[in-house]
């Protein structure tokens, strides 16, 4: 099999600066190989996108398992926060996802999502590392009602607080014509499940396809800011 991948970022309507990193920063070719990663900063006007690029720079840089990749990100703001006690508490979620040998193999932390369409089907592969989202499994809130709750955006996991880090790690076999769906919560939470399956089912390029995203969230608000990453499962 083999990949071909697009990426867009931006600021949103309300931010200022783009707290959001990701890896590759520019849409692929064909490749039987690809790491994507997308990786939303927080901490503040400067420390969000100092601890989104160090963790990006730090997972793209090794050859290693994704999910080593992605603690190598956790121990990279570790140590910048060690030479720059200032930034102390900065931070970043992390969603990396390896293509190779008709497999994604994923590493998560935070709010990001991975998603999958398959057959016009959109499934969402990670999960959210949030308050609300630990409400959900517990069963005390539906996922409609976790949309709007007051603590939908609180983690309960991100990288660079602390030296060690729950990783989340799944494994997809693919099939060609599957298309994936990488993102940031600035798209997520201003598009419906519902809108990105259209989008992504439409048969447009994943080009098209990822600044068609990032208008339909900013059309919604654009009240964060949106990094998207499509990618492609070629025969």
């Amino acid at each position: 099999m083999r990949y071909v991948w697009a990426t867009a970022s931006h600021r949103g309507m309300v931010r200022d600066n783009n707290e959001d990193a990701m890896f590759p920063d520019s849409s692929g070719e064909s490749a039987a190989q690809a790491i994507l990663i997308v990786a939303d900063g927080m901490g503040g006007h400067v420390a969000g996108e100092v601890a989104s690029r160090l963790a990006v720079n730090a997972a793209a840089s090794t050859s290693l398992a994704p999910v080593d990749r992605v603690a190598s990100a956790n121990r990279a703001i570790r140590e910048e926060v060690g030479r720059r006690p200032g930034l102390e508490g900065m931070g970043t979620t992390m969603t990396l996802m390896a293509l190779g040998d008709g497999m994604a193999s994923l590493a998560h932390v935070g709010d990001s999502r991975a998603y999958l369409l398959r057959g016009g089907e959109l499934r969402q592969l990670t999960e959210d590392h949030t308050v609300a989202a630990e409400y959900v499994t517990a069963g005390e809130i539906s996922e409609e009602e976790a949309r709007a709750h007051p603590q939908r955006h609180m983690l309960t996991r991100t990288l660079g607080l602390t030296p060690q880090v729950d990783i989340d790690e799944l494994e997809v076999a693919l099939e060609p014509g599957d298309r994936l769906l990488l993102c940031s919560d600035g798209l997520s939470e201003m598009v419906e499940d519902a809108e990105l399956e259209v989008s992504l089912g439409s048969g447009r390029p994943p080009d098209d396809v990822a600044w068609n995203l990032v208008e339909m969230a900013n059309k919604a608000g654009g009240t964060d800011n949106i990094t998207v990453i499509v990618a492609d499962v070629l025969d």
